[in-house]
């Protein structure tokens, strides 16, 4: 069993607990170097986490013989130009999710990685995590009979003008970086129902701005039929007054509603009753997935997070908002 070693291109907020520990606390797996390019942070991340080497250059990273696989933890906006680069020189890639701003990136990432030999992973991580894992075993049990209804609700408070000025909110904002606060955020749900339900067969949506505290869509509401023959229905704002989310499946014997966002018990209505199930994140919640991509590696797994089913998941969303911003560039409300 080989230990595979890792580059990491990026060592921001999501890389400090969500990712980064778990390329050195998985099994056979080593973090070997990370980039930033503010070089004093990049030192400074690789101190804390006890990785041996950093640097500013991506090139230092991308082309280094010691590196297995790559971790782009970068903002959206990049992720297209690292992966096709990882592609070119070899190197297995990870990608940050979004996989990228724009539909035809997503499909020249997958076509790149496929080209150059190497497998390309999206982070849509929530595949990996217990209580999804349960979820969908819950599923396949029959505890709920056969799905018949997807339900989606999500509000969330509109941001003040102080809030858009963090740059933890700032950039995920941001169209031209992070994609909009739907764009960049619910890719999660979605991943998670094609995971849950199976595919997406067609979309029917409505986007907006309502509130006008940034320029994305801030309401959209969308139906779904799956390939699977089950219809979904999603609500999303957020220009609201309430942090709320929730999904529930509407089966043939009963229901399960769980939070996407949040480490809720899972809820599970059947025959008339109705229990809970609580089911703790890890404390690195990437950590599980990168496991299965180490296994990969190795030959004894497959991660449930490809290339091919995030890009499942991009097409989803390039449905719901490519209206809207196809109206926006043409001046229209």
């Amino acid at each position: 069993m080989k230990t595979i070693r890792w580059g990491m291109i990026g060592c921001g907020e999501v890389a400090e607990v969500k990712s980064g520990p778990g390329f050195y606390e998985a099994r056979n797996s080593q973090l070997v170097a990370v980039m930033r390019r503010n070089g004093a942070l990049a030192a400074d991340f690789a101190r804390r986490h006890g990785v041996p080497r950093w640097h500013d250059d991506a090139d230092a990273i991308i082309g280094a013989a010691d590196i297995d696989a790559v971790y782009v933890a970068t903002l959206t906006d990049t992720h297209r130009d690292y992966t096709l680069r990882c592609a070119a020189a070899g190197k297995a890639v990870y990608v940050e999710k979004p996989m990228a701003l724009d539909l035809a990136h997503c499909i020249e990432m997958v076509d790149a990685c496929r080209a150059g030999g190497v497998p390309l992973w999206v982070a849509y991580y929530r595949r990996a995590l217990p209580r999804f894992v349960a979820v969908r075993e819950l599923i396949e049990a029959g505890e709920i009979g056969d799905v018949r209804v997807v339900t989606v609700r999500q509000t969330q408070r509109a941001p003040t003008p102080r809030d858009l000025s963090a740059h933890a909110l700032a950039w995920r904002a941001d169209a031209a970086r992070g994609g909009g606060l739907f764009f960049e955020g619910v890719g999660h749900t979605l991943d998670v129902l094609d995971y849950l339900v199976g595919p997406v067969a067609g979309v029917h949506a409505f986007a907006g701005n309502q509130a006008g505290a940034h320029a994305t869509e801030d309401v959209v509401v969308a139906s779904f039929r799956f390939a699977s023959g089950v219809y979904g229905s999603g609500t999303w704002c957020f220009a609201s007054d309430e942090n709320d989310e929730y999904v529930e499946l509407t089966g043939s014997r009963g229901a399960l509603r769980f939070s996407v966002t949040r480490a809720f018990p899972i809820r599970i209505t059947s025959s008339g009753h109705t229990r809970e199930l609580l089911i703790a994140d890890p404390p690195h919640v990437q950590q599980p997935l990168i496991q299965s991509i180490v296994d990969e590696l190795n030959g004894e797994a497959r991660c449930a997070s490809s290339g091919e089913s995030a890009l499942r998941t991009a097409r989803v969303l390039d449905a719901i908002v490519a209206p809207f911003r196809e109206r926006m560039r043409a001046g229209q409300p």
